[in-house]
């Protein structure tokens, strides 16, 4: 074809979108149904870290491992005993790569042509720029800009890190042998199911927490967590003081804490830092574009998910809220709506679900006591354990409890917990009671199916103003 007869690229667009993950794939598509032009502008993976390095493969490993750990657990029913062991570990993390491989190109590459207004743009790296963003050696105008770039694992400040071996949470699941030791820095949601995923690998695991194990949840859970996790072998440090690092003499890492006034000395194959993770905002241009950003480097949004720029918006892990990978979608869904559809849409997460992939599992949703104590509110508490539970009973697995928090002047239900096999399955129900203003009262007179995790909410509710451990099965 002459050169005369090509037909340009497009550079104007209603909308430029930074960053291919699923924020960027939500403001785009949300924009796109409305008839707008889009430019999405490729950050890193098309997927980014959802599909990629985070949910979709840690949790294939993790499930892969509650296999493994179920065949020795089943000798907790009379009778019964088990075991499985990894055979080849090569074919295991293969077995994950082409899972997210099918993934990132079913729910993310093979969607872009059905989408005549969305433009996918991966020619460089991107920068903010008068009237638009500067991709490469292309400008692309738009009057609105959402950046949804991401973020990725940050490396903890101890001295002599830089001169050990060590993971972060990308590398660990991409390892290309098992290793015989590791040790975790950081108890939260990634070191938390990790640790307990490597250990039922077979890995002689340390897991070190600067406080406590998960310690965005109740107290009462992370230490029924911890225990769990000293049960399986698995040791843990919790209100740990770093001091430092240094190799180790066969090449792998040692590293001196404090617990408790007293130093130890741990030593292991690798470190594996999951202590936090870093917005991806470097060499975007934010602070000569006047987007402000808080200690972290997170780009600071409003409810309306705009920057301080006016025009610029975000989503997702590259700004100051939630980091999950629902909430990633739902803000970045709301900034497009008000930048380019003339919304006025608020961010709530009022009655948000969060879950952590660990055994059991541990969701919750709303405030914690704490939370809610700080808030003002008069609170009143429950807490269940699930020996009254009569699902758990049933499969010989009473580990964990669920944990309630109510306003004790109008007894509305403001929080919950629940630590349990099944419980990210069964968390929505209460997101569900939270967002539709329910009293524990209510939650309690709830019908309930017999013989499930979910009805220990119900329990839970009642427990409040009675024992249930005097009830009979079904008399609740």
């Amino acid at each position: 074809m002459d050169d005369c007869c090509t037909i340009p690229a497009r550079n104007d667009f209603d909308l430029a979108v930074i960053g291919a993950g699923s924020a960027g794939f939500s403001a785009a598509i949300t924009a796109s149904e409305a008839g707008k032009r889009v430019a999405l502008i490729g950050h890193g993976l098309i997927g980014g870290t959802c599909v990629n390095i985070g949910c979709v493969p840690s949790k294939a490993m993790i499930r892969a491992a509650e296999a493994l750990h179920g065949a020795g657990a089943a000798r907790r029913f009379p009778g019964l005993s088990g075991a499985v062991r990894v055979d080849d570990w090569a074919a295991l993390v293969a077995g994950k790569d082409a899972l997210v491989a099918g993934l990132r190109q079913k729910k993310y590459a093979d969607l872009l042509p059905g989408y005549e207004g969305i433009s996918y743009i991966d020619e460089g790296a991107a920068r903010l720029a008068p009237g638009g963003v500067q991709v490469g050696v292309r400008l692309i105008t738009a009057p609105k800009i959402i950046i949804a770039t991401g973020a990725r694992p940050a490396l903890p400040s101890i001295p002599g890190i830089a001169g050990v071996p060590v993971l972060d949470s990308t590398a660990l699941l991409a390892l290309e042998v098992l290793p015989e030791s590791l040790i975790f820095l950081g108890g939260g949601y990634i070191g938390a199911e990790l640790a307990q995923m490597m250990a039922r690998f077979g890995v002689k695991v340390t897991l070190v927490c600067r406080s406590r194990l998960l310690p965005q949840a109740e107290p009462e859970v992370s230490g029924a967590l911890t225990q769990v996790f000293r049960d399986e072998g698995i040791t843990v440090h919790d209100g740990a003081r770093y001091i430092g690092c240094r190799p180790g003499a066969a090449g792998g890492a040692v590293l001196a804490i404090e617990v408790a006034g007293k130093t130890l000395e741990l030593a292991a194959d690798h470190l594996v830092a999951t202590t936090g993770r870093q917005p991806n905002t470097d060499g975007l241009g934010l602070a000569e574009a006047g987007i402000a950003t808080d200690k972290r480097g997170a780009i600071i949004v409003g409810d309306d998910m705009a920057t301080s720029r006016p025009g610029t918006y975000a989503a997702g892990d590259v700004t100051d809220r939630d980091q999950f990978v629902s909430m990633a979608a739902y803000g970045a869904k709301l900034a497009a709506r008000n930048a380019v559809l003339d919304g006025a849409e608020r961010y709530d997460n009022a009655a948000m679900p969060w879950v952590v992939f660990s055994d059991p599992q541990v969701a919750g949703v709303g405030l914690t006591e704490a939370q809610a104590l700080a808030a003002g509110h008069e609170v009143k508490t429950s807490v269940l354990g699930l020996e009254n539970v009569p699902r758990a009973l049933a499969a010989r697995d009473t580990r964990g409890l669920i944990k309630l928090v109510a306003d004790a002047k109008t007894d509305r239900l403001l929080g919950g917990v629940i630590a349990a096999p099944e419980g990210s399955d069964s968390i929505q129900t209460l997101a569900l009671a939270l967002k539709f203003g329910m009293t524990a009262k209510a939650l309690g007179e709830t019908l309930f199916p017999y013989l499930t995790t979910v009805e220990g909410l119900k329990l839970a509710a009642q427990t409040f103003d009675r024992d249930v451990a005097k009830l009979s099965c079904c008399a609740g």
